[in-house]
This record gives C-alpha cells, sequence and structure tokens, in this order.
C-alpha cells in the first residue's frame, strides 16, 4: 500500500511530527510513504480545499492507495475531499475512530484535528489512530456479524459516487486553472505523481494543465 500524507499551510509545522510518526506505522506495515506537504517555509502553500482537489489526483490515478490529511478541526479537510470524485474520507479523532471507519466504512482517506485538540503527547494519539487504522484489511466489518450488509453499502456508496461526481479530468479541465496550478505547480507533487501515476488520461491532463505555465 502507498500512503501519502498532505497537510496544509496552517498546519504546516506539525508535518514533521506526524510524517515520522506515520512512517513508524507505515514501516511496520511494509507500506510506502510519501509526503505531499507542506514540509517547510520554501513550500508553497496549500489551502485545505486544495488537499481536496490533490488526494482526488492521487487516488483516482493510482499514485496513493490512502491519503491521510487534515487541517485545524479536521472538518474543512473532510468535507473537501468527499466533494472530489473517488475520494472517502473519514474524520478521525481517535483510534476507535479510526479503527471503525476501516472496518465499517473502508473508505481511502481519512482529515486529522492537527489543531484543535492537538498538545502535549499527540504524537501517542497520533500513532494509536495510524496502528488501528492499519490493523487488518479494510471492510473487515464491526461488529463482524454486521460484515455482509457494510460491504453492501459500501458498494451502494461507491456506486452513488459513480453517478453524482464527474470524471476527475473532465473537473480539472473546468476548475479554475489558477486554482488548479497552485495545487499541483511543485516540485513535490512532479517528483512523486509522474513516478507513481497509473493513469494515462490523468497523467496527459496534469501534463497540459502544468504545460500552461510555459505558454
Amino acid at each position: 500500500m502507498r500512503i501519502a500524507l498532505i497537510m496544509e499551510n496552517s498546519q504546516a509545522s506539525k508535518n514533521a511530527l506526524v510524517y515520522e510518526t506515520l512512517k513508524k506505522v507505515c514501516d511496520h506495515h511494509g507500506f510506502e510513504l510519501d509526503n505531499y506537504g507542506m514540509t517547510g517555509a520554501e513550500d508553497k502553500s496549500l489551502t485545505y480545499v486544495q488537499e481536496g482537489l490533490l488526494a482526488s489526483i492521487l487516488l483516482n490515478s493510482g499514485a496513493a492507495d490512502f491519503v491521510v490529511t487534515g487541517c485545524g478541526t479536521g472538518e474543512g479537510a473532510m468535507l473537501a475531499l468527499n466533494s472530489f470524485p473517488g475520494v472517502f474520507c473519514g474524520h478521525v479523532q481517535d483510534s476507535t475512530d479510526a479503527y471503525l471507519f476501516s472496518q465499517i466504512n473502508a473508505g481511502n482517506a481519512i482529515a486529522l484535528p492537527f489543531a484543535k485538540g492537538f498538545g502535549w503527547g499527540s504524537e501517542i494519539t497520533l500513532e494509536a489512530i495510524f496502528e488501528r487504522l492499519f490493523q487488518g484489511d479494510f471492510g473487515g466489518g464491526y461488529p463482524k456479524e454486521r460484515r455482509e450488509p457494510e460491504q453492501a453499502n459500501k458498494k451502494i456508496l461507491d456506486s452513488v459516487k459513480t453517478v453524482t461526481c464527474r470524471p476527475l479530468t473532465e473537473i480539472l479541465s473546468s476548475l479554475d486553472r489558477d486554482f488548479v496550478l497552485q495545487t499541483i505547480d511543485r516540485p513535490t507533487f512532479r517528483e512523486l505523481f509522474f513516478k507513481h501515476c497509473q493513469d494515462d488520461g490523468i497523467r496527459t491532463t496534469i501534463e497540459e494543465i502544468l504545460a500552461d505555465l510555459k505558454r
């Protein structure tokens, strides 16, 4: 599994702490971890709305299998991610949330509160969240006897989103071009996305948008 970490401007100073905590758990499970920022003051600013767009690009293209993100409360990031196709994001505040989300909802992203309630010892809370999140196969059910109806509902939700959302390539072409460029015109994105992207259509659309910078 390839995990992507995305953090927005208001919480950029915590990126290193979150990354190292998540990496510890990823290493234990043999997962790959990519840090899409923000990684420092030199990193271009990301808003929580841009987190949503970036997460959708990564998940729909196969450049990532799961996204860990958030904002001050986690609420804005969750709303932004869920507004895009192919993203099923849960709001997670503790290890119980993480486990139930993975077992019942089987989504592909979580949004964490990186300011609200985030203080001394928060790396311990984060590690517990990540450990429980990836404890077992997603969609295992909770309680176990509810596994079949929960999996059925997940399939229904998947099909609903394919109807209610346009393809990502159409969305990328229709969104404000400056908004998209501010999201993807980043050295880290260029390096990691083009290395791991598995969707030729999305790759081509991204290449065409980035080419606008040279015109």
